[in-house]
């Protein structure tokens, strides 16, 4: 949903200051043996998970007790992770990999280089791919909670401000075809991928026969992604999809490989759904930080309130 990164993106630019710092500074020590120091609502927090927290937040020069602000919010991102999952409101693997190049990228490091800072620092990948993650999907959760049109009556208000019109959206049914590339191919294979995924677009017989034409090729698959409405579309996805002339997207480098969408129905709606989505995509925009942080500081305490929550 639109405006998602840029709630975390204060973070992160905060923690790339520091990480492009850290270029210089030796290696740290090796993290704490793997005991269980926390347990939310069954889910272990372990001395090795709050030993990479911590050294992730000396990269992004914090003050105070690190080993309990990282409890602290370690805790929370357990409790978030799982609200995150029950709404089916996470971010994808690709859409995480693609912002931690980003940031790379921003820092005028390569994706190696990134991890073997991140390594170095004592903080890993895979826990910033996670804090990334979380970042991303839990904005996803509080939106859909706190926006403003996610009630009859408030949809209601909002389209007799309107005149009784509801608002318009484009409608897609899309499918995504994937031209696999292994990691360990990567280098070898990728630009001879990409010919044949371009090659394969004009050859496209339609949904319905999507998964049939991708059998007749080498490591090709597809996924369903069912109905998206404009103001849903993934980020990286939406220039692409607006831009499409015909039945198929342009193609994609993901981590995954070489991919295009299907678009196999368009059209105008101005249904209830199609309405609410465009009036919170509208709120998003103006929403400030500020409340949305209030939204999310409450959220948390409410989980906080039921979880169970117990120290070792």
């Amino acid at each position: 949903m639109k405006g998602r990164i840029s709630t975390g993106r204060a973070v992160f630019l905060s923690a790339a200051l520091a990480v492009a710092a850290t270029i210089s500074v030796p290696a740290t020590s090796a993290h704490a043996a793997n005991g269980i120091e926390v347990v939310v609502n069954n889910t272990a927090i372990t001395s090795g998970d709050i030993s990479r927290r911590v050294a992730f937040l000396k990269l992004q020069r914090t003050k105070g007790n690190l080993r309990e602000i990282a409890r602290e919010q370690l805790i929370d991102e357990v409790l978030k992770r799982a609200e995150i999952l029950r709404a089916r409101a996470s971010v994808s693997t690709s859409d995480v990999d693609a912002s931690f190049a980003r940031f790379a990228s921003s820092n005028k490091l390569t994706v190696q280089q990134l991890g073997q800072i991140l390594d170095q620092a004592g903080v890993g990948s895979d826990h910033f791919k996670k804090y990334i993650a979380i970042q991303m999907s839990w904005p996803r959760v509080v939106n859909a909670r706190y926006g403003s049109a996610n009630n009859t009556n408030d949809l209601a208000q909002r389209m007799a401000e309107r005149g009784g019109q509801k608002p318009v959206t484009t409608e897609y049914f899309l499918k995504q075809i994937i031209f696999v590339v292994p990691e360990a191919k990567r280098n070898a294979i990728l630009g001879k991928r990409k010919a044949e995924a371009e090659a394969s677009r004009s050859k496209f017989p339609g949904c319905d026969q999507a998964k049939v034409f991708a059998a007749t090729m080498l490591d090709v698959s597809v996924r369903d992604l069912g109905r998206i409405l404009e103001p849903q579309l993934p980020e990286d996805w939406e220039p692409l999809v607006k831009k499409a002339d015909g039945a198929t997207t342009g193609t994609r480098v993901t981590n995954r490989g070489v991919e295009y969408l299907a678009i196999c129905k368009k059209r105008e709606v101005n249904d209830d759904v199609a309405a609410e989505m465009v009036f919170r995509a509208e709120d998003l925009g103006k929403k400030d930080g500020e409340q949305a942080d209030a939204n999310s500081k409450k959220y948390v305490e409410e989980l906080r309130k039921k979880a169970q929550i117990i120290n070792r």
